[in-house]
């Protein structure tokens, strides 16, 4: 059975760049991006983590740790940070993980079971190891997206999402279409129009199901 949203995010010990990882401890009680990638020194995937560099202050605003997964070792990944940091103009001071042995990959139901590094690779062969997972403080998978190699990721998207699950997280309320961190939230229909505006204040109902309140602070 593949990952899916609400399952807790494998765990995994790997080597990485800023040494020995245990995800789990990694963690840390706060939410976490994984973004993994197909091979390194590749022209897409170097643009992507250049913006995930200049986005560290954004990240860090968030209480949001950044993971880089790559199938290469890390002698690789310290050679391709360079390139990455020259596009970049900043440091990628985010760990980027040796996946070598797909363990991660295939935890995360990014390749089957049965894939392997065939000699001679291209980044064609682990293709579909372009995958982002949102992860929150309980360690549970909160939302994916994966993106074929000829499509760079939305970093802005992957914040307005980050945004999102925690505006929600552990309370009766959505985000509506396009819905921009300080504009109004859906309330839950586990909540009665009463209980709704004793919760959030007074409310916008468009439809007896679609009622919007200001966001909390």
């Amino acid at each position: 059975m593949g990952l899916r949203i609400n399952d807790i995010a494998p765990d995994f010990t790997a080597d990485s760049t800023e040494g020995t990882i245990h995800f789990h401890d990694w963690l840390a009680g706060g939410y976490a991006i994984l973004f993994s990638h197909p091979k390194d020194f590749t022209p897409v995937c170097t643009t992507e983590f250049s913006a995930v560099a200049r986005l560290s202050a954004e990240f860090s605003k968030r209480n949001t740790k950044v993971m880089g997964v790559s199938v290469d070792a890390v002698a690789e990944h310290v050679k391709w940070k360079s390139d990455i940091e020259a596009v970049a103009g900043t440091a990628a001071n985010f760990p980027i993980i040796d996946d070598t042995s797909l363990t991660v990959a295939k935890a995360y139901d990014m390749l089957p079971a049965e894939a392997y590094l065939p000699d001679g690779r291209t980044p064609a062969d682990t293709a579909t190891v372009r995958s982002v997972f949102i992860i929150g403080p309980d360690k549970k998978v909160r939302l994916t997206m994966t993106y074929p190699m000829s499509v760079g990721r939305n970093f802005a998207e992957i914040l307005r999402a980050l945004d999102a699950v925690r505006a929600t997280d552990g309370v009766p309320l959505a985000t509506p279409a396009d819905w921009q961190p300080g504009q109004d939230v859906i309330v839950g229909l586990a909540l009665d129009d009463t209980q709704a505006e004793a919760k959030f204040g007074k409310l916008d109902i468009k439809l007896p199901y679609l009622r919007f309140a200001k966001a909390p602070k």
